[in-house]
């Protein structure tokens, strides 16, 4: 291959759609054994490649060069073949950089707790004291190599401002783990995250909540992929570019989630949505009779509401892991937390804001059958609507125009 990664588990793995989406050249994924990857990289037979945590470092003696800042962080993350002379480089430091600016942390004077002494870890510690921290904690499990433990931030770091997690702890498939608890580090105002599947960790979520500024790790992703990309081939990436990459691979992976009332016009919008992204619709409510084999209304006369409820937060689960769908909810799944955190690791929740007087009861709702019932659901509902939603789209005009709305908010091409 020309261009590619290298690297184990890449099955979830984005950096095809990333590199893709520069129009450069086309970019290839290839999992060799430990020893296979030594051979392929001794047969020089590629221009520019990437390469995961797992060869990062132990590719390092087979080559001819490394930059400066890959000798620093004692890691490589791109190796370009030059006329035969493969030089070594890591753009993770400059996509870590990137990711810090952009979410408007000022690191001057602050102290730093790194979770994960790896290879991202010590990227980490260069980034942070380049930007003018004044103290940087490692921390790791076994709390060696002069590293704290998790047990010991507590009682004796709980002063760290800014929390940078390099480790694996929430990421796919375990989406519930989250490696510190923030109400125990109560300085804290600011996290980021490397992890980038899920969109969103439980530690970002978590942050989040607590009016922290927060991200996950897909922009330092897509900036270290585009240094990647200069060093390939000589072409400069603006800064243009890159967010204009970065939001193209957010909308393709992310989901869209719709909540609202019952038939304030999710399954319709997220139709149409559908129809014109080519994505997946989950309706939540039709995923329930499905697996129920029986209507809702029975579901409640014969089980009742917790019962509902309990199979309800079942199907997000079932969706929380999944990307680039269209997902409409059922009036209630955001009553539960546990629901809210499911669909926004992936997902970004749009509240489809109808006026009262245009929701009209259903038969088949059982909570919503009478008008008084629509009333008194709503007054509940509403400020738990405005409070999980991550953005609020009006819908009292047409689904086109609300589709239109929608897709404006999320800087999708138009």
């Amino acid at each position: 291959m020309d261009y590619g990664l290298i690297g184990e588990s890449l099955s979830r793995n984005f950096s095809k759609t990333i590199h893709e989406l520069s129009g450069l050249y086309t970019y290839e994924l290839y999992e060799p054994a430990p020893c296979r990857a030594d051979s392929f990289i001794r047969q020089h037979d590629f221009k520019g490649i990437n390469v995961t945590d797992s060869f990062r470092q132990s590719l390092i003696p087979l080559l001819d060069e490394i930059s400066e800042e890959a000798k620093r962080i004692g890691a490589v993350n791109t190796i370009v073949n030059r006329n035969g002379r493969l030089c070594g480089f890591n753009t993770d430091y400059q996509g870590m950089k990137s990711l810090v600016k952009k979410t408007g942390l000022d690191l001057r004077g602050k102290k730093v707790m790194i979770l994960g002494t790896g290879v991202t870890g010590r990227t980490a510690h260069a980034v942070v004291t380049d930007l003018g921290c004044r103290q940087v904690l490692k921390v790791n499990r076994t709390g060696k190599d002069g590293a704290l433990s998790f047990e010991e931030i507590y009682e004796k770091y709980a002063d760290a401002e800014i929390l940078i997690n390099t480790t694996p702890c929430g990421m796919y498939p375990d989406l519930d783990a989250c490696p510190v608890d923030l109400s125990r580090l109560p300085c804290v105002d600011g996290v980021i995250d490397v992890i980038c599947d899920p969109l969103r960790t439980a530690l970002v979520l978590e942050a989040e909540r607590r009016g922290i500024p927060a991200a996950g790790g897909l922009y330092m992703m897509v900036v270290g992929a585009m240094r990647s990309a200069e060093l390939f081939t000589g072409s400069q990436v603006d800064t243009g570019a890159i967010e204009e990459i970065y939001n193209r691979v957010l909308n393709t992976r992310r989901n869209i989630v719709l909540t609202g009332m019952s038939l304030a016009g999710k399954t319709t919008v997220g139709t149409l949505l559908s129809r014109t992204l080519g994505r997946e619709l989950a309706d939540t409510d039709e995923m329930i009779i499905e697996s129920e084999q029986r209507p809702i209304t029975e579901i409640f006369a014969v089980d009742g509401e917790t019962y509902f409820r309990d199979v309800e937060s079942d199907m997000t689960r079932i969706l929380s892991p999944k990307t680039g769908m269209i997902i409409a909810t059922g009036g209630g799944a955001i009553l539960r937390p546990e629901n809210v955190d499911a669909l926004k690791k992936n997902g970004v929740i749009i509240f489809l804001d109808r006026p009262l007087e245009q929701i009209l009861p259903a038969d088949d709702r059982p909570l919503a059958n009478t008008r008084e019932k629509v009333i008194a659901l709503h007054k509940k509902r509403y400020p738990i609507y405005c409070a999980v939603c991550d953005e609020r789209v009006p819908n009292d005009i047409s689904p086109e125009d609300v589709m239109a709305k929608i897709l404006e908010r999320l800087h999708y091409p138009v």
